[in-house]
């Protein structure tokens, strides 16, 4: 390492938020950009540890002693190289990940950890900021063509992978752009929509083909005809089926679940139209204490929200780490996100009990476990954002014993195949759909590893990487 004793020397660092009355008022990232000399000091940070178990933390396996040395040196260069290897998508990790990397850093065990998320955000930046390289184009035409089947994080890193080794990729998406949550899931706040279009344009320079507006099964273009036009298919699907919260009262107008209410904030914003589900002038409850809670919030702020009550049936979690979940796992702790910073309440072991209303919303039971008292609240606009229970299967008629877990997810073979489906090309799947609700970095990395599999598949062996080893996901 550079600077053998950098993690002595300076303190970690991220970058200052732009102040709350100032970006309350727009939907622009929330962050204050940092200079190439704070970012070259928090480099210098990682220990060049015997083990890094920062790489073990990533499913992605980044090199992430390597890059953090070079962004010490400066030399964007060899970081991006670095980066780009084990991560197509950094631009999207640097500002999304709940970086299980910075859980595992050796400095963390007594100090803060390394920002290692901040740094993959920098060196993507600046690779894009100095014309590196950023995507991979293939070098020869294989003639075998594949189909992906949903464009999130998981099916865009495989199309990404399998298009730079010559195959031909389709990408289907039922809605009207590219990018699944990446899209509509996600707030302009924490990442801004040209970041995604800047991707989607160099994924199509490369030679990847988009298909918006395709509805695969349930009455649009039938599984049956691309595994009949193409060699081989990929569902990275997701899963979308929202996990609701069946108290009497939930079928009242007012009450939403979360993603409902953040698409249709993000098409608003596309659109520079006020939201058909605004909380402008409203008492707000999201029902859910994690991120996309936390997304909620700071839309319901950006609108002009009256109030906003984030509500958690779990404890407060601990500041710093307990004992049951020791370094280098990733810990359960309190954290603040930048919409909490924002305003709006924070209540934890807090149970909900009915709505009330007679034709909409108008206020909320709950309650609160720790203090054994039972309270009703003003609400006209409640979010529910409880997580999800697994992927849309019925409408590919995928919702069989043989192709499902007893969890409701895609059930695959040591090869990403879903080997239960009949048809002329093979099945595989990925992501969501196939792990259940989880990281970006998951839905990745799986991405990658299905890819690899297609791709040996195809040609008898692959040279692509596979972060997570083949594996029965038979649960």
């Amino acid at each position: 390492m550079g600077k053998v004793t950098g993690f002595l020397e300076y303190e970690r660092q991220g970058p200052a938020y732009r102040p709350v009355p100032v970006r309350l008022r727009d939907w622009r990232e929330v962050y204050e950009p940092q200079s190439d000399a704070q970012i070259s000091e928090q480099g210098a940070r990682c220990m060049d540890c015997g083990i890094p178990f920062c790489m073990q933390g990533c499913p992605l396996g980044n090199r992430i002693p390597t890059f953090n040395d070079a962004v010490y040196q400066r030399d964007w260069a060899h970081a991006a190289d670095q980066l780009f290897r084990t991560n197509n998508f950094p631009e999207f990790t640097g500002r999304l990940c709940p970086a299980p990397c910075e859980s595992a850093c050796v400095l963390g065990i007594s100090s803060d950890p390394v920002t290692i998320e901040r740094i993959e955000y920098e060196v993507a930046e600046h690779a894009f900021a100095n014309g590196l390289a950023v995507g991979t184009y293939p070098i020869l035409e294989t003639g075998r063509r594949v189909a992906v089947v949903g464009s999130g994080p998981a099916g865009l890193a495989a199309a990404a992978q399998l298009r730079s080794v010559g195959h031909a990729v389709s990408v289907y998406e039922r809605s009207d752009a590219i990018g699944g949550l990446l899209r509509y899931g996600i707030p302009e706040f924490k990442m801004e929509k040209a970041v995604l279009e800047r991707r989607l344009e160099v994924m199509r320079d490369t030679g990847i083909k988009f298909h918006t507006n395709v509805s695969i099964g349930d009455g649009g273009t039938p599984l049956v005809d691309l595994q009949r036009n193409y060699d081989a298919v990929l569902l990275a699907i997701g899963s979308t089926i929202p996990r609701l919260i069946p108290v009497p009262g939930a079928e009242l107008d007012g009450v939403y679940a979360a993603m409902v209410y953040l698409e249709a904030a993000n098409r608003a914003v596309r659109d520079g139209v006020e939201s058909p589900i605004s909380a402008r002038g409203r008492h707000v409850i999201i029902l859910g204490g994690g991120d996309t809670g936390a997304d909620c919030l700071g839309t319901a702020h950006r609108q002009g929200a009256s109030s906003v009550t984030q509500i958690e049936i779990l404890e407060r979690p601990p500041d710093s780490r307990p004992d049951d979940q020791p370094w280098p796992t990733m810990a359960r702790l309190f954290k603040t996100s930048s919409a909490h910073q924002e305003g709006g309440e924070r209540r934890f072991s807090t149970e909900t009990l009915e709505f009330h209303g007679e034709d909409a919303l108008r206020e909320i039971s709950l309650m609160d476990h720790s203090a054994q008292e039972t309270f009703r609240t003003p609400a006209d606009l409640v979010l529910i954002a409880a997580g999800f229970i697994g992927p849309e299967l019925d409408r590919m008629g995928l919702n069989t014993p043989s192709c499902m877990t007893e969890r409701g997810t895609l059930r695959v073979d040591n090869a990403w195949r879903v080997a239960a489906v009949p048809g002329q090309s093979p099945v595989f799947a990925c992501g969501d759909a196939v792990r259940g609700q989880s990281l970006i970095v998951w839905a990745i990395a799986e991405g990658r590893s299905a890819a690899a599999a297609i791709d040996a598949h195809l040609s008898g062996t692959s040279v692509l990487p596979a972060p997570l080893e083949p594996y029965a996901l038979s649960w």
